[in-house]
């Protein structure tokens, strides 16, 4: 049995004690607007009459925004310098 969006994005959302104020300024370091409702629509239950899907590119931008959250920012490489042995 495969585990959906919603699944995995719950998942994380207990295993890094995130709040919906934590999970939205992390979707805001990759400019991607997010509501606390929408939040609420998506950790409901399936047979929840407001229930919302998690799209594909909803958990890929809170996965983006979480390793720039955990990490910092990556350093910009500068054009033509590259590491050779």
């Amino acid at each position: 049995m495969a585990l959906s969006n919603n699944d995995i994005f719950k998942k994380l959302r207990v295993a890094l004690k995130l709040r919906d104020d934590d999970i939205v300024e992390i979707c805001s370091l990759v400019d991607f607007k997010v509501t606390k409702s929408e939040l609420g629509a998506i950790f409901r239950a399936e047979d929840h009459p407001k229930y919302m899907e998690c799209g594909d590119q909803f958990l890929r931008n809170f996965l983006n925004g979480l390793v720039i959250h955990k990490r910092g920012v990556m350093p910009k490489k500068e054009p033509g310098n590259k590491n050779q042995e």
